[in-house]
């Protein structure tokens, strides 16, 4: 058996995202979205497109099934109540969203809720600018039984999807694209070129 098939489910979908998800990182710390409170409602509008893209994923009945309690692990509600407390509302996204369904829609949760294990230390940054769980930063607050031990949770009930390959590769290209989309909204708030990256050799600073 080969390395690649012994790779549980999630572990494909991390390998197989990683260069790209390195891309939405460092491009996401290159346009500095905790510097001060107008780049921060930037960052938020994009959160906001975002998670309007996935929620419906978090609502959907099959994957409630598979996923316990999926639809109360959905941001957007969260993302819209931060504009609100900042005095500002939700990104009007100019074009018709995303609406995955089916494998492809996996991939989507996937890149939603890797991306909540990953706010740690955008949660911390948040805090220096007087932002945090109750006001400012709801939705990037961790969950209740902590990131690492939900997290955990999520990638049992993924890795117990028992998806084919074929279903497997269809999340996977889904995954891409949330990621891809990320950067096109990204670079729309952020009033970047089009296919613009980080810069070359820029290294985030994440604490």
């Amino acid at each position: 058996m080969s390395e690649t098939q012994e790779l549980t489910f999630a572990k494909r979908l991390k390998e197989q995202t990683a260069t790209i998800h390195d891309s939405v990182d460092n491009l996401v710390m290159s346009v500095e979205p905790f510097t001060n409170k107008e780049n921060y409602i930037k960052f938020l509008k994009l959160q906001s497109v975002f998670h309007k893209a996935v929620d419906h994923i978090y609502k959907d009945p099959e994957l409630n099934k598979a996923i316990p309690e999926l639809e109360y692990m959905a941001r957007y509600d969260a993302v819209t109540q931060d504009l609100a407390d900042l005095g500002d509302k939700p990104y009007e996204y100019g074009k018709p969203l995303p609406h995955e369904t089916g494998n492809k829609a996996i991939g989507w949760l996937y890149c939603a809720e890797g991306s909540n294990l990953g706010a740690a230390f955008l949660f911390k940054h948040a805090q220096k600018l007087d932002y945090n769980g109750e006001h400012g930063a709801r939705h990037l607050a961790p969950h209740p039984n902590g990131r690492g031990k939900h997290w955990r949770a999520f990638v049992e009930h993924l890795n117990a999807l028992g998806l084919s390959p074929e279903a497997e590769a269809e999340a996977i290209q889904g995954a891409k694209d949330a990621f891809a989309f990320y950067k096109v909204v990204l670079r729309e708030t952020f009033g970047l070129p089009e296919g613009a990256e980080a810069p070359e050799g820029f290294v985030p600073h994440r604490h």
